[in-house]
């Protein structure tokens, strides 16, 4: 490890740790533009100069210069200061002075380094020069006259998407940055260069005009458009969120989210459930909730009664639920709501057992029945990192456009039984193989896949994409006949907890309770709406594909008369007549780790060593379709978000939003 001098402070470095990387050990600020962390070193703005020696006697870059034995490097130099007032001066050359009515105001990289490294005044007279607008989809907004050219959201297309869709056109003062063609940017990351850009130029097109930093109120909380549980801030001013913004955690979304989870925001105030109803004559009704209280009581369900989780509820509201069925003497419990049927006796057979950070290490990766792309975007991310360090990548299942090269091997899940010589051989070769099995292929190639799992000594992991699975099924929230069963048993009360995709058709004899927050398909289908609160305003605890336990806060209040779940669950009991052993959430909470106890601990769960494989198990079936049909629009916040809505009439289906006349 080469020792350098920073400031007259000798510290140790890594190897290959640039001059920026050994200043920032040395708690010394350099400042940036083009440089990023995750990003490949461009040396474009030139804003982070410092001065080495031994070296030319001039200022250099520090984030492309080699930290090296003996260096002496000098940040706060009169030499450093000049140099970075000069190149301040020329990026504000051509910069718009318009920052009262941009967007990035007050969180712009750009004006908080003008203020630290800048002149204060300007020499330049001639005429600033403008740049045409470029579109680059419903999601982006872009004054590109701002653009200081640090080419960040051009490499983030590049090399972390995958999606070679921005670049630079021309040269010198003429340089445009546009996406080819001027069309929209479709990937499902596209939104992260709206973080990157250090400037004005690349702005959220639904955020825009809305609000400041300054008046909004941050709260942490977890992503529950899939089951990656990217870690995210919600920003609120009232009782309105506002924005999603990316948290950074290496472990899980290392600082990107995808643009489902940061634009589905504004459905959270659409098409809401905010008052209690009940079907009379066939037609919903306003109504109190002494009178639907009442309404289910009157049924006397007894042991009678079921309850059906959905994609994005909370663990502590599965577990009220299971509570409340117990005090009823119930078992009848499920959270696969599409019908899906699989072994959970062992929990690391149904768990992403590589990781995310681990998958990136795997150098032959099986991936069957899985659109990674829209089931997990960010695992696609991890998947990419892995083909470029050398991995294979071989994909069972109908063709899409993967951002890396990969062989399909077709849609016959036979084709496990006996692998190509090619795929056999790979595995065989590798170190670190991996398979990856998702909800298409669950039912037919379980159990076949567990066992290539053993043969090969690869890691199995199991891709969900349903934010409440593994939590639930921590919970014991599954049958072992999944809906099927629920049917069979011809349940007097059904309680949907948000379970939008399910099939109501067998519980038409039942009387349906929708506990929820979206008009979507379930509140259609049932006979007594209980409003609740959507995963923005409640606390909660949710558990990742990969058994990755983590707590999310309550950012704003439910509207109108909606409750948090798990008050509902509670009353209802009261109107039972039964003892659910809780009455606060606290108490509910510490009910739910007493029985369940790694949720309670934030991290990965501890689920044992795999099960053991039947060797002679077979793959049968043809993967036709993937459970994603369309990327934007997989969940009620989703599809009541006329900017998902937006993003899935332009840039999947190809055409422009319809007019009200047509």
């Amino acid at each position: 490890m080469p020792k350098v001098t920073v400031d007259g402070q000798e510290i140790e470095v890594p190897d290959g740790a640039t001059v920026l990387q050994a200043c920032e050990l040395a708690g010394k600020e350099i400042p940036r533009f083009c440089y990023h962390e995750r990003l490949s070193i461009a040396g474009n703005c030139r804003m982070c100069l410092v001065e080495v020696k031994p070296g030319p006697p001039k200022p250099q870059a520090s984030c492309a210069l080699p930290a090296t034995e003996g260096q002496e490097i000098r940040t706060d130099s009169q030499m450093v200061k000049t140099a970075r007032e000069g190149v301040m001066e020329f990026l504000l050359i051509n910069h718009p002075l318009d920052c009262p009515i941009c967007d990035q105001g007050g969180e712009c990289d750009l004006q908080d380094q003008s203020i630290t490294y800048g002149r204060g005044a300007t020499r330049y007279e001639e005429n600033k020069r403008a740049v045409t607008e470029k579109y680059m989809g419903p999601l982006i907004k872009t004054v590109m006259t701002r653009c200081i050219h640090c080419t960040r959201c051009v490499r983030f297309s590049e090399e972390i998407a995958g999606v070679d869709e921005i670049g630079a056109l021309y040269r010198g003062e003429d340089m445009q940055i546009t996406t080819y063609l001027e069309q929209a940017a479709e990937h499902e990351l596209s939104a992260n260069v709206i973080d990157l850009c250090p400037v004005g130029a690349l702005t959220s097109r639904p955020y825009a005009f809305e609000a400041r930093p300054w008046e909004l109120k941050k709260t942490l909380s977890i992503d529950v458009s899939d089951a990656v549980g990217s870690n995210i801030r919600l920003d609120s001013r009232g009782r309105e969120v506002m924005r999603a913004l990316p948290r950074i955690n290496d472990d899980v979304n290392e600082e990107w989210i995808s643009d489902k989870a940061r634009y589905q925001v504004d459905g959270l105030t659409k098409r809401r459930l905010d008052k209690v109803f009940m079907r009379k004559r066939g037609k919903l009704q306003p109504a109190s909730w002494d009178e639907a209280f009442k309404a289910i009581a009157k049924a006397k369900p007894g042991k009678s009664i079921a309850a059906v989780a959905g994609d994005m509820v909370d663990c502590e509201t599965m577990f009220a639920a299971k509570a409340l069925l117990k005090a009823c003497g119930s078992s009848l419990i499920e959270g696969r709501q599409t019908g899906m049927d699989y072994d959970v006796s062992n929990l690391a057979a149904v768990n992403f057992n590589s990781t995310f950070a681990g998958i990136e290490q795997a150098d032959a990766i099986l991936i069957v029945g899985s659109h990674v792309r829209w089931e997990a975007p960010l695992v696609n991310v991890r998947i990419r990192k892995a083909v470029k360090r050398g991995a294979k990548v071989f994909v069972v299942g109908p063709y899409w456009e993967t951002t890396y090269p990969a062989e399909f091997l077709g849609e016959e899940l036979g084709v496990l039984n006996k692998l190509p010589d090619a795929v056999a051989e790979a595995f065989k070769n590798a170190g670190k193989p991996a398979i990856i099995l998702g909800g298409a292929a669950l039912k037919g190639a379980h159990g076949k896949a567990l066992a290539l799992a053993h043969e090969f000594g690869a890691a199995f992991n199991v891709l969900h994409f349903s934010a409440a699975r593994m939590g639930g099924l921590m919970l014991g929230f599954a049958q072992k006949g999944g809906m099927k069963d629920i049917a069979a048993a011809k349940p007097k009360v059904v309680l949907s907890l948000g379970a939008d995709e399910m099939d109501f058709e067998p519980f038409a004899d039942a009387i349906k309770v929708y506990i929820g927050h979206h008009g979507d398909k379930g509140a259609h289908a049932a006979d007594i709406i209980l409003p609740a609160a959507s995963y923005a305003e409640k606390d909660g605890t949710y558990v990742n594909t990969e058994g990755r336990v983590q707590f999310a806060e309550k950012a704003v209040f439910a509207p109108g008369d909606a409750r948090e779940d798990w008050t509902i669950l509670r009353a209802l009991a009261d109107a039972l007549g039964v003892n659910v052993g809780f009455d606060s959430f606290a108490e509910l909470q510490a009910a739910m780790i007493a029985e369940v106890p790694a949720l309670g601990e934030e991290g990965l769960a501890d689920y044992g060593a795999l099960p053991k494989a039947d060797a002679k198990a077979k793959a049968e079936g043809t993967i036709s379709a993937y459970p994603i049909k369309d990327f934007y629009l997989t969940n009620p916040i989703a599809r009541a978000s006329e900017v998902m809505q937006r993003c899935s009439a332009e840039l999947l289906h190809g055409g422009d939003l319809a007019e009200a006349a047509e």
